[in-house]
């Protein structure tokens, strides 16, 4: 398979998917995205893939979610592939895929990019990783699987915390808070992440998949949720209030809401 967005290989019983765009931290496009779907489906159906690792090129950023340069009134360009923006079915597919997934957290996991790792199904960091949201500041916001899912996993206080003020977090800190599972040193994130996937390996993968569809089960009614709230998230980006956000983002400028409270 021909990719320009990411890198992807297969290896004794490994998948490993690479988001490689790190002169923009990994942030995906509307290709990129198309591209990681094509890659977990391919990795779902070879028998022969057991687990899937999921990381970011460099070692500045796993992801940076949404590249703002293509967003405008309308949503993300779809100049790089033809149709819109499809997060909510790489969202499901990285979290249906009946493979644990896990996440090699090697830099920045912020807005769009702190949410793939969020429903991932183990996340090891780097001991560089940083974690945050940024959506109530760049007029955006993941209502679905990023907001109530994370609630689930660091509770709802702190999930509330994370969203409402948009603070950036160290891998020490995620740790405590249980948003991720390990740290180790950058230059050892990558081995670490294989060892945990070949520990995996030596695991019955029928027993892993009905895990996997079982812990899903008691969140399942959140991708009801996740519908709508994508359908909000559509509608809210033909808005002047969104728009200030990523024009403010874009223009390195402090963004100003006070206008939308009147």
């Amino acid at each position: 398979m021909q990719f320009q967005d990411i890198l992807y290989t297969k290896k004794d019983g490994i998948a490993t998917i690479t988001i490689n765009r790190p002169d923009v931290r990994n942030a995906f496009r509307t290709l990129t995205v198309d591209e990681l779907i094509a890659a977990f489906r391919d990795a779902w159906w070879d028998h022969a893939i057991g687990v899937v690792i999921f990381t970011g090129a460099g070692d500045k950023a796993f992801c940076a979610g949404g590249d703002q340069s293509e967003r405008g009134r309308g949503g993300y360009d779809t100049g790089s592939a033809g149709h819109e923006m499809d997060v909510e079915s790489l969202h499901n597919v990285i979290r249906n895929i009946p493979k644990p997934v896990i996440a090699a957290v090697n830099g920045f996991a912020i807005g769009g990019g702190h949410v793939l790792h969020v429903i991932c199904d183990i996340s090891i960091a780097a001991d560089t990783a940083r974690f945050g949201q940024t959506g109530p500041r760049v007029g955006s916001f993941d209502a679905g699987y990023g907001s109530a899912y994370l609630a689930r996993v660091v509770g709802e206080k702190k999930a509330r915390e994370i969203w409402y003020f948009c603070r950036q977090y160290t891998a020490q800190e995620a740790l405590a808070m249980g948003l991720v599972n390990a740290i180790v040193p950058a230059d050892k994130l990558m081995a670490e992440a294989e060892a945990w996937a070949k520990e995996l390996l030596q695991k019955s993968p029928t027993a892993l998949k009905f895990l996997k569809y079982s812990f899903n089960a008691d969140s399942a009614h959140i991708g009801g949720i996740s519908n709508m709230a994508m359908g909000a998230l559509e509608l809210y980006y033909q808005t002047d209030e969104a728009l200030e956000g990523v024009n403010a983002f874009m223009e390195r400028r402090p963004v100003d809401f006070s206008k939308f409270r009147k």
